[in-house]
């Protein structure tokens, strides 16, 4: 998982590089074919997340396929401010380095100045439903992701109860997630004007968890068959990339747990082991980072295309610096003393170790 993480937030930094900035235009003669790409596929990597994302909740909250949180109102709350708060810190950051941007050059890709409302949208995760400008590339995902972890929570409590009402209903939760990962992939998901909310990202979550609870069952290859078949059958009717991309992760993770890959811990490189380990702060931090590097560069070396094919190199390398420290410090570092003192016996209880 740190490997596929890793891979799919490398996909991501070169997909914004090649995406936004004067760097991508300025070198695009000597790779046309590279630079389009990424810019076409590169965002494809992001169903990893999703994927992935949905199989370490079932992993975590819902093994069995029943919720073991036992406050969901808490447990969202806790999500929100494990996302948001280093989540903040980026969008300052991205804040500060646009206006440094704005002043070496006058660009497209450089976000507008940002007013008061706009940053509450952003600080609340409403800023694609209230139409506000995004104050850094990507920030849309932090958002979905939320909106994914409260909409599952929901449907798992919701299953709670009605077991509680009727004790023989014991896939009640198994029958919900299913359901709206089935509609996410045949309805919602080919529905663009549905992209801001969490229906149109579910079949990709929702195939992350149930490949969990399928790959844990002594019919777990059969199970695996099944949703394969799901997934082919979903891009007959409407074929995505992205859903295609999600049904190989899919693949990947199940069959991984199946053979016991990853309860083994297979040796990675330790490149990958961190970069997957810190891929949301490269996430957070890359694009004000890729910014003030794109303007450096069209600022000294505006006709230059080999310079500024290096300058995208260098983004790459500082984006990780960035993201690394920016782990250390605020990521983990908030994450670490966050504890919370139960009133019997002075027992401590952490908050997990990073967001994802």
């Amino acid at each position: 998982m740190d490997a596929l993480k890793a891979i799919a937030c490398l996909l991501i930094v070169l997909h914004h590089l090649a995406a936004y900035g004067p760097m991508s235009q300025i070198a695009y003669p000597l790779f046309p074919g590279l630079i389009d790409g990424l810019y076409e596929y590169g965002r494809m990597a992001v169903q990893v997340f999703f994927v992935v994302a949905g199989f370490l909740f079932a992993g975590k909250h819902a093994p069995g396929g029943v919720l073991l949180v036992a406050q969901p109102i808490q447990a969202i709350k806790q999500r929100y401010f494990r996302l948001v708060v280093p989540y903040l810190a980026a969008l300052i950051l991205a804040i500060g380095c646009a206006a440094v941007a704005r002043s070496w050059m006058s660009h497209d890709s450089i976000p507008g100045a940002a007013e008061p409302l706009q940053f509450l949208a952003h600080a609340f995760l409403m800023h694609d439903l209230l139409d506000q400008e995004a104050l850094s590339a990507g920030v849309w995902y932090v958002a979905i992701d939320f909106q994914l972890f409260a909409v599952t929570v929901f449907l798992l409590w919701l299953s709670r109860q009605i077991q509680c009402g009727y004790p023989n209903l014991k896939a009640a939760g198994l029958v919900l997630i299913t359901g709206l990962t089935l509609a996410s992939l045949f309805v919602f998901n080919r529905d663009t004007s549905l992209d801001e909310t969490a229906f149109y990202f579910f079949g990709s979550f929702g195939l992350g968890i149930l490949i969990y609870w399928a790959s844990g069952r002594q019919q777990s290859l059969w199970l695996l068959l099944l949703l394969v078949l799901t997934i082919v059958a979903a891009l007959l009717i409407d074929f995505r990339s992205r859903i295609a991309v999600a049904g190989i992760v899919m693949l990947i993770l199940g069959l991984a747990r199946q053979y016991r890959f990853i309860r083994e811990n297979l040796p990675l490189p330790n490149f990958l082991n961190t970069l997957g380990r810190i891929s949301y702060s490269v996430f957070l931090v890359h694009f004000p980072l890729c910014l003030i590097v794109n303007a450096t560069f069209f600022r000294f070396f505006p006709n230059q295309p080999i310079t500024n094919a290096f300058g995208m190199i260098l983004a790459l390398c500082i984006s990780i610096l960035g993201g690394a420290l920016f782990f250390r410090w605020v990521e983990s570092g908030w994450n670490r003393p966050a504890y919370f003192w139960r009133r019997n016996k002075n027992t401590v209880v952490s908050w997990p170790k990073g967001p994802r």
